[in-house]
């Protein structure tokens, strides 16, 4: 979104230093700034400060900072997150279409990439990139919102009470999605039902004139009607307004079904993989719905998303196994459906290679633990990575892994799977070569 640095300025409590110059957007990574962007140095485990000469020789035609200015344009603030955060509700305060803002324990980055392609299908949308849902990446996605777009698609995440909500006070989504509400942060949590407290409040954000779309196969997620003034449209397998019938899967695990919602059914093709992805294109279709997409568009733009990276990537390697690299994140509900594609592979060998779940707390113990027994009830061979949760004695790293593996030939089936902070990712590219 295209302003001047005055306004920029004027929106983060900030004032300018240097000429009043034109951006066109905000970047927090100096490696990947782009000319005519505003630079905003994140202070992490590294300052972002140090970088922003580096930004300037790339093109960033100004610099948001709270220490000294160091040439060309600056915005001086006190706080440069809180000053993030105030340049997106400014953005968001210019547009004037319909946000839809998505969360849940698992799904929101892929039923956010689906609705962002269902509800493109009939007007210019924009959406989160990757998984862009936190204090930076919100802000991030509103603010660089291009001036053509007529629909916003928000991804949101929780660590904590409150943190949704603050969100949203961002974003004001008038659509709000909720996927589900399962055992994912527990450690933070503590318990699932505070994890659907922390989930619902985004339906809670909510104006009367907003629609609230809910997972009718969830009752934790379904009681949140209760929550909000907004309409409420319903999805799911088992019921919901928005469903599907005649589920079936592909030999490359791409699922066709029958989409029957109260505005008319057709029928859809999804070019992702995994029967747990018909789940999130029904969440996405439901969203759509409630920003006016008809169901001929919604079918078009199912049956060409393409999801964000190590979601659910199936591919067949060169010596004819099949590889799914799913290795982008993991927590029970995610990695169970996951060993259930697997299970749907047609290989004599299928084997998991799995890394940790992490954030689970006290249940850390009897989640993994479930996780191996369903595996083994799936005749699924499990390698875990740097954790005897699952069972099976592990191997110490990504190498190891590999190695343990053995031949993969045609014969052969591979899920690759595991929490963020495991990177397994190396695994699937290893094998992606071999």
């Amino acid at each position: 979104m295209r302003m001047l640095a005055s306004e920029a300025a004027r929106a983060a409590g900030g004032r300018l230093v240097g000429p009043d110059v034109e951006v066109s957007g905000i970047s927090i990574d100096s490696r990947t700034v782009a000319p005519g962007e505003l630079f905003v140095p994140v202070v992490a485990e590294r300052d972002g400060h140090d970088f922003i000469d580096d930004a300037l020789a790339a093109g960033a035609a100004a610099y948001l900072t709270s220490e000294a200015p160091q040439g060309a344009t600056a915005v001086v603030v006190d706080d440069n997150a809180a000053a993030l955060a105030e340049l997106g509700r400014h953005a968001r305060s210019r547009f004037e279409g319909p946000v839809v803002g998505i969360t849940g324990s698992v799904g929101k980055t892929s039923v956010k990439d689906m609705a962002a392609a269902a509800i493109g299908a009939d007007r210019p949308t924009h959406a989160s990139p990757m998984s862009f849902n936190n204090e930076l990446g919100v802000p991030l996605t509103l603010a660089n919102c291009p001036e053509d777009a007529e629909a916003v698609v928000v991804e949101m995440g929780a660590r904590g009470k409150g943190h949704i909500a603050w969100l949203c006070s961002l974003a004001r989504p008038t659509v709000g999605v909720v996927t589900s509400v399962g055992a994912a942060h527990t450690e933070l949590f503590g318990t699932v039902e505070a994890v659907a407290e922390a989930k619902g409040e985004l339906v809670e954000s909510l104006d009367p004139s907003g629609v609230a779309v809910l997972n009718a196969d969830q009752p934790l997620v379904t009681a949140m009607a209760d929550r909000t003034e907004a309409d409420v449209l319903t999805f799911g397998r088992a019921g919901g307004e928005v469903r599907a019938t005649d589920v079936r899967l592909d030999d490359g695990l791409r699922p066709r079904f029958r989409l029957e919602t109260p505005s008319g059914q057709t029928a859809v093709a999804l070019a992702v993989c995994g029967e747990h992805m018909v789940d999130n294109a029904l969440a996405a279709a439901a969203a759509s719905l409630a920003v006016g997409v008809g169901v001929d568009e919604i079918a078009a733009g199912l049956g060409s998303a393409q999801l964000s990276p190590w979601r659910m990537e199936v591919t067949t390697l060169a010596s004819g196994a099949v590889l799914i690299n799913d290795a982008y994140n993991a927590n029970p509900m995610s990695m169970a459906a996951a060993l259930r594609s697997l299970a749907a592979v047609d290989r004599p060998r299928r084997v998991a290679v799995l890394g940790e779940m992490a954030e689970l707390g006290d249940r850390t113990a009897a989640e993994h633990a479930a996780i191996g027994a369903l595996a083994q009830e799936l005749g699924i061979e499990v390698i875990p990575v740097a954790t005897a949760e699952f069972g099976p004695s592990p191997v110490a790293d990504d190498a190891a892994a590999v190695t343990a593996l053995g031949p993969v030939d045609a014969e052969t089936a591979v899920l690759v799977k595991a929490s963020r902070v495991a990177g397994l990712e190396t695994v699937a590219e290893a094998l992606s070569k071999s």
